[in-house]
């Protein structure tokens, strides 16, 4: 089972033990507080759909057209606002990237586009949320801004997962390899 921060807000709210699990406790828990009337569900709020931001268009040049067309309709789905940071590769700027360690092969999908890197915008900002690489390393900034950032990354992953799979298109998110995660990337087959 994978940690929920939403379920460890309401795993709180209800008084028992805040593990962020799904799990039969929570699930008794959860039916106790309704049969006593101290649960109440409040109406989701209405999405309001943003136009696709034209530096993200931008970047979806040159990349295959089921992922741009994925990332389009995610970005109309997404809780969690994102950019498209980079589609389509030169070789040299894949040179670039691996020599700096930031990528570890010169056989990108990026090169054919086949590959998009996103990244979690501040809905209040508008601004792409600061990596922890901004902060004093080990720093609470630091911790928290990963946080941050793999939280809405995970949320951007879920729903690019879904429209792929509704559109039966194969999509790997870089944040579940274990040997390199890159948690901005996505690619699809070639």
């Amino acid at each position: 089972m994978q940690h929920n921060s939403n379920i460890e807000v309401l795993q709180r709210a209800l008084g028992i033990a805040a593990d962020g699990l799904r799990g039969p406790k929570t699930n008794a828990a959860i039916l106790a507080a309704a049969d006593a009337g101290r649960l109440s569900v409040e109406a989701p709020a209405p999405v309001v759909a943003l136009p696709f931001p034209e530096a993200s268009e931008a970047k979806l040049k040159g990349v295959h057209g089921d992922l741009a067309g994925i990332v389009r309709e995610a970005y109309s789905r997404s809780p969690v606002p994102f950019a498209v940071i980079e589609g389509l590769r030169t070789k040299e700027r894949q040179a670039q990237l691996v020599k700096a360690g930031a990528s570890k092969t010169m056989n990108s999908y990026h090169l054919t586009g086949h590959a998009v890197d996103l990244w979690p915008v501040d809905p209040n900002t508008g601004k792409n949320l600061p990596s922890d690489a901004a902060f004093k390393r080990g720093s609470a900034e630091a911790r928290a801004a990963d946080k941050a950032l793999w939280d809405g990354l995970r949320k951007i992953a879920a729903t690019m997962q879904a429209v792929a799979a509704e559109r039966g298109v194969s999509l790997t998110w870089g944040g579940g390899w274990t040997n390199f995660p890159d948690a901005p990337h996505f690619q699809i087959k070639r």
